[in-house]
C-alpha cells in the first residue's frame, strides 16, 4: 500500500495517478495512517506550510523516523525539498524529513508566473514532460545519489531535477500533473522490488 501525505498540496493528483496504474493507495494524515502503508509520496505544495502542518498534526517525527528506517518515499517539488537533508534559502527554522543527502534551492526556477513545461530526459524512463511550478532544483549531491534528470535547455541548463538514492526518489517537477504515469510506475517498481506494496 502506497500512502500519499495529505496535509497540503496536490495529493489528490497523486492518488489519481496511482489508481490509473492499478496501485493501491491511502491518504496519510495521522500517525496511525502512516503505520498502515509500505511507502509514502510527499506531494507538491508549499514546503514551509507542509513542515508546519506536519508538526501540528504530530506527523513530522513519525515520517522522519519511517524514512530513516528505510521506508520508500517519493517527493515531487515541495516533496523534494521535504526529503532533502539541506535547503538553500530555507525559511527561518525550516526543517525537512530528510533522508536524501542533497542540497536543494527553494523556488530556484522563479515565482508562480515563471512556471513552465519542458521535455525532460529521465534515466530509465526516457523523455517526458516536466511541469515546473515554483520548483526547486538540486544544488549538489553527495556520493551515492543517482542523478536521473537534468534541465536540457534554457538558462537553467544542466540543473539537476530528479534524483534517487536507494529507496528514495525525488523530482523538481510534477509528474502527477500530466497523463504520463511512467514516473509513478518507476516508484511503484522501486517499492515492489523491495517486497512491499
Amino acid at each position: 500500500m502506497i500512502g500519499v501525505l495529505a496535509l497540503q498540496g496536490d495529493f489528490r493528483e497523486h492518488v489519481a495517478a496511482l489508481k490509473a496504474i492499478g496501485a493501491r493507495s491511502a491518504l496519510v494524515r495521522r500517525p496511525d495512517d502512516l503505520q498502515a502503508v509500505d511507502a509514502l509520496i510527499v506531494p507538491g505544495g508549499e514546503s514551509t506550510t507542509m513542515w508546519k502542518l506536519a508538526t501540528t498534526a504530530e506527523m513530522f517525527e513519525p515520517v522522519r523516523k519511517r524514512i530513516a528506517d528505510g521506508m520508500p518515499a517519493f517527493g515531487t517539488c515541495a516533496g523534494m525539498i521535504m526529503l532533502a537533508d539541506r535547503i538553500t534559502d530555507a525559511a527561518a527554522g525550516q526543517e525537512t524529513f530528510g533522508g536524501l543527502p542533497i542540497t536543494v534551492r527553494r523556488n530556484a526556477f522563479g515565482r508562480q508566473t515563471e512556471s513552465f513545461e519542458e521535455p525532460i530526459a529521465f534515466d530509465g524512463i526516457g523523455e517526458l514532460a516536466g511541469v515546473f511550478i515554483r520548483a526547486p532544483w538540486v544544488e549538489s549531491v553527495q556520493d551515492g545519489v543517482e542523478v536521473l534528470a537534468r534541465v536540457t535547455s534554457g538558462p537553467a541548463i544542466g540543473r539537476i531535477v530528479a534524483v534517487r538514492q536507494g529507496n528514495l526518489l525525488a523530482t523538481s517537477f510534477h509528474p502527477e500533473l500530466t497523463a504520463d504515469r511512467r514516473v509513478h510506475e518507476f516508484f511503484v517498481a522501486m517499492v515492489t522490488d523491495r517486497g512491499s506494496a
